[in-house]
């Protein structure tokens, strides 16, 4: 039998936001042999916008991030625990931006953003300290990594910042920080960055669409090369060490997750390189 037919088991919690008064799904998809192993301890890879990365009958795109799959078929990955936070639909937007949004040629827009800095909170002092009671974790920084796609990727970056004491690892999927630029990037040179942290940056030479481009004026797969390439600069300026960063550009692939989830496996080989 293929090595990769075996189950993993995953396991649904509803934790309470106190900033929005409402609770929010979030998932956690177990190592094998978990339940066997009682002496071992697992790092752990948080990823945004939980309900696209388990099944595709969920996913926005119909198509998901085949974590699952990601999981069994790469057995050369360490074993580690992923846990899937839940985006807040309509308010995604809001939770994934820290800041109101300043860059758009509809004034409405100036309306939307702002709540990142909550979500993170939510993320690192209710998520993690939950994960950390329930399961058995490997809790250090060097041990955490944080995934996102897109706004996803935005607040992960955020986050790999404002949280880098607690984050070892990041993956930034499709960066769409043009959308806050000047904020973050007044923010990112006025900070101090982890020279370790482990950074793997994505994006392709195709991404951009309508939607986006009621956001911004311009060639929006210009747009999102643009904004990785930024990062890129902005990591080696703060110190991070060349070798913790993987940039990779990819020809002719576009905004969704059927790319992401191409690529999800290498991301977490990187981050992991490190792992004990």
């Amino acid at each position: 039998m293929n090595q990769s037919y075996f189950y993993l088991k995953l396991e649904t919690h509803q934790l309470h936001m106190s900033y929005k008064n409402e609770k929010r799904r979030v998932r956690v998809l177990l190592p094998k042999n978990y339940e066997e192993d009682q002496d071992k301890n697992y790092p752990v890879v948080y990823m945004h916008d939980g309900q696209n990365i388990f099944y595709s009958s969920e996913s926005y795109s119909g198509y998901s991030w085949k974590v699952i799959p990601a999981i069994k078929q790469n057995q050369d990955l360490p074993r580690m625990i992923v846990v899937g936070i839940d985006n807040g639909g309509q308010n995604r937007i809001n939770e994934y931006t820290p800041w109101k949004i300043t860059e758009s040629p509809l004034p409405e827009d100036f309306e939307l953003g702002g709540k990142g800095v909550e979500f993170a909170s939510f993320v690192m002092t209710v998520v993690k300290p939950f994960i950390d009671k329930q399961y058995r974790t490997k809790p250090d920084k060097y041990h955490t990594a944080v995934i996102g796609s897109s706004l996803g990727g935005n607040i992960s970056a955020f986050m790999g910042v404002e949280y880098k004491d607690q984050i070892g690892g990041l993956g930034i999927f499709s960066l769409a920080n043009w959308i806050t630029s000047k904020a973050f990037d007044q923010y990112i040179a006025s900070q101090e960055l982890d020279p370790e942290q482990r950074v793997y940056i994505q994006v392709g030479t195709q991404e951009g669409d309508d939607t986006d481009r009621q956001f911004m004026y311009g060639n929006m797969k210009q747009a999102y090369i643009d904004c990785s390439l930024k990062y890129y600069k902005q990591l080696i300026k703060g110190s991070v060490s060349i070798d913790s960063i993987s940039l990779n550009i990819y020809a002719d692939e576009v905004h969704d997750e059927k790319a992401w989830a191409k690529h999800l496996p290498e991301c977490l080989r990187f981050l992991s390189e490190k792992w004990s």
